[in-house]
């Protein structure tokens, strides 16, 4: 059964990688043992979430890497909330971060048939030559990217290029790294997943959750300035005054003191007014709850939003900052989700459209190679035939210069000589060319980057080319919206 785009089995159980209908009948595919490595909350979210999609065949491990910006216990746990059996104890339990040098002995000692890294660039290209080099009989590595990775960025590339495969999550993004990577002289090595949070979920029984919450997803760096950010709040004060019989929800991803993926100048929970209405709360954990309780999720760009129209709940992506690179809001143009904070005080969401779907994350799983893909890898292992790709890095250091890198990485959790003599040469280093980066803005200011219009629910929907169509949007109200939304999803009839 199909449902906007989001395939599910005939028998209603979940679908699979295509592996086993290429499977001679009666022939069981080998039991694989896979090992996940993860560190920050999104990474650790996306990697388990991936993992727990996986062939029932793989035997699955998860390990979290020690690192100064590794996910707290707490981050862990709402990170691994709704996980498969296979992996269903690291809610309780999280894993105690381990050191790379005693993960790689690991390896070393028993090395698994697979490894994904999931962990920000400077981590994931640390352990990568880690086990390349010191890990004999090396597991196929497997890498990629959490969330929204549209437009692509060459740094992913960059960090990961010695990877055997990079996991992407829409036929948009494949292409656009795969151009990235021919352009940097880098063999593509992509493969496509449905993005783990984007999978549909089964709406609840009429009356079965109270819908009372509108959900805005925090980023850590968009916007990034504060007074953005402080015209963000002020239109969720609004929105809450606006609308007593609403939860209006700040969902953060960590409390104070915790690590994220990205860093966070200004939290949101820091800019509420004393004087804010009883009903704007700032709430953190898993965000598959909020959605529970949501009438509509909010955001700049957060890949949250996704969750959301998986589930079937409207969505508004705030386009007041207007559309760029640097919002990570590209991909929504012509997804009918844009918005504005007019739209969001008025209580006008959007549904996404149809014909956006199939490029952007909502292709049908059958599409999805990552997993035979990654099999394809392991039978390559078994006969000795897999082989090294090369690093995307050309700088030159030898020993020196991978002990720097590794202490950029690992940070206090590197306590070798090497790295601290490397830090007492390279800091100055670093220094010095950041100052004469800062310096050349000066002289020879940068462009400016490209940014359209800011647009909303009351214009007519944005073609992915930026321009309009003439067409009035529907503005009708939120339950409704959520209640054809999920008609869709069960019945695979679009109700528009």
């Amino acid at each position: 059964m199909t449902g906007g785009g989001l395939d599910v089995t005939a028998d209603g159980g979940e679908p699979t990688d295509g592996l086993e209908a290429r499977l001679q009948s009666g022939t069981a595919p080998r039991a694989r043992r896979v090992v996940g490595l993860v560190d920050t909350d999104s990474f650790a979210k996306w990697g388990a979430h991936l993992l727990a999609t996986a062939p029932a065949h793989w035997d699955l491990e998860l390990v979290t890497v020690a690192t100064p910006r590794s996910a707290s216990r707490a981050q862990l746990r709402s990170a691994f909330r709704g996980l498969d059996d296979r992996l269903a104890h690291l809610a309780a339990a999280p894993p105690t971060p381990l050191h790379v040098d005693a993960i790689v002995e690991r390896f070393r000692q028993d090395p698994p048939d697979a490894v994904l890294v999931s962990v920000i660039g400077p981590v994931a290209e640390l352990v990568i030559d880690e086990v390349l080099r010191r890990v004999r009989r090396r597991p196929v590595l497997v890498t990629g990217l959490p969330g929204i990775s549209f437009p692509a960025k060459w740094k992913g590339v960059f960090f990961r290029a010695r990877a055997d495969l990079f996991v992407l999550h829409s036929h948009r993004e494949v292409r656009a790294y795969e151009a990235l990577a021919r352009a940097g002289g880098i063999e593509p090595h992509f493969a496509l997943a449905t993005l783990p949070f984007a999978r549909s979920v089964a709406p609840s029984p009429p009356g079965a959750v109270q819908r009372d919450s509108v959900v805005f997803a925090a980023q850590p760096s968009v916007p990034a300035e504060r007074t953005d950010r402080q015209r963000v709040v002020g239109w969720l004060v609004e929105t809450a005054r606006r609308h007593p019989e609403w939860r209006v929800v700040i969902k953060v991803r960590a409390a104070a003191g915790e690590h994220q993926t990205h860093r966070e100048q200004d939290p949101y929970p820091d800019l509420v007014p004393a004087g804010a209405p009883a009903n704007l709360v700032v709430e953190s954990g898993p965000m598959s709850e909020h959605l529970d309780r949501a009438v509509a999720l909010v955001t700049i760009s957060s890949t949250a939003v996704l969750e959301a129209a998986a589930r079937g709940v409207p969505a508004l992506t705030l386009t007041d900052f207007g559309t760029g690179r640097h919002l990570i809001n590209e991909v929504f143009v012509g997804s009918g989700l844009e918005g504005d904070a007019r739209d969001l005080v008025d209580g006008r969401f959007g549904t996404v459209r149809a014909e956006w779907m199939h490029d952007n994350h909502f292709h049908p799983e059958s599409e999805n190679d990552w997993a035979a893909r990654t099999e394809a890898l392991m039978a390559l292992r078994d006969a000795g035939q897999l082989v090294d790709r090369p690093a995307a890095r050309r700088s030159r250091g030898g020993e020196l210069r991978r002990a720097w890198e590794r202490k950029n990485a690992l940070g206090p959790d590197d306590r070798s000589v090497l790295g601290t003599v490397a830090l007492a040469i390279g800091a100055p280093v670093r220094a010095a060319k950041r100052f004469g980066r800062r310096v050349l803005r000066v002289v020879r200011p940068p462009e400016a980057p490209v940014v359209l219009a800011p647009t909303s629910q009351r214009d007519g929907p944005r073609r992915s080319d930026g321009s309009r169509r003439s067409v009035v949007s529907r503005q009708s109200d939120v339950s409704d919206r959520l209640g054809d939304r999920e008609e869709q999803l069960v019945t695979g009839r679009d109700p528009r």
